[in-house]
């Protein structure tokens, strides 16, 4: 191998940019785990009459599968934003943290037991996104992360193909009032330090194709040029046959 002195191999920059993450508020229909345990064991036994053991059958299920379980264990929260718990019945969530879920839950469980005898934990049940367009394997994913960058959305797609328009990505976001369309450019560092950079719950991203896709159906200019070379030439031979 050429020697090439005594050049440092690490090349990097000096600036360090600080995330922007902001707690997400929780929206209707989000899945969420709502674990309540007492020392009653009577108590235990109605509170998870519809969780269960939510860790153990992850475990079972596996990292691919443990999205269905949340599904099937957790607690959907209705259009108005409301949950049914058992004994305490309809509680609000929408638009709130899960620390003030939690809170607010521990509130009404307090009612029926004492201080220091109950334990209450809720956590959004994996991040769910779409990703629509330019990917390799588009369609809908669930990460079993609390957070997760755009740049591992796109991975857990097979990442964007050969001509994805990586410095326009559209992604829609949905806010307890609406849903609201950005533009994303990959190449920019300031997303780093941009709300966007970590994906919410319910996120759809749509890659752009650039330009090339216009030419013809190839996935690069060279195939596309090809397809439209064989259409010319077969073309030609029919006019030649007729004539």
């Amino acid at each position: 191998m050429q020697d090439l002195g005594n050049t440092d191999p690490l090349i990097s920059s000096d600036q360090r940019i600080p995330y922007k993450f902001d707690d997400y508020l929780l929206q209707p229909f989000d899945i969420v785990e709502i674990n309540i345990k007492t020392t009653s064991p009577e108590l235990n036994e109605l509170f998870s009459v519809i969780t269960g053991d939510i860790s153990s059958n992850m475990g079972m299920m596996g990292g691919q599968g443990g999205g269905d379980v949340f599904f099937m264990n957790g607690y959907t929260l209705e259009e108005n934003g409301v949950v049914e718990l058992p004994l305490i019945g309809e509680i609000k969530l929408v638009g709130l943290t899960t620390k003030e879920a939690k809170e607010m839950i521990e509130n009404e469980v307090s009612r029926y037991v004492n201080e220091n005898e109950y334990f209450v934990r809720v956590r959004l049940g994996g991040i769910r996104f779409s990703t629509l367009g330019e990917f390799n394997s588009p369609g809908k994913h669930t990460v079993l992360q609390n957070r997760v960058t755009i740049f591992e959305a796109i991975a857990t797609a097979g990442d964007m193909n050969v001509i994805a328009k990586r410095n326009e990505v559209t992604l829609v976001r949905q806010y307890p009032n609406g849903s609201q369309i950005h533009k994303i450019n990959l190449n920019d560092k300031n997303l780093l330090s941009s709300e966007f950079y970590f994906i919410r719950p319910n996120d759809l991203i749509y890659a752009e194709p650039l330009k090339v896709r216009e030419v013809g159906s190839g996935m690069t200019f060279i195939q596309s040029l090809t397809l439209v070379t064989s259409t010319l030439t077969a073309f030609a031979l029919i006019f030649t046959f007729l004539n």
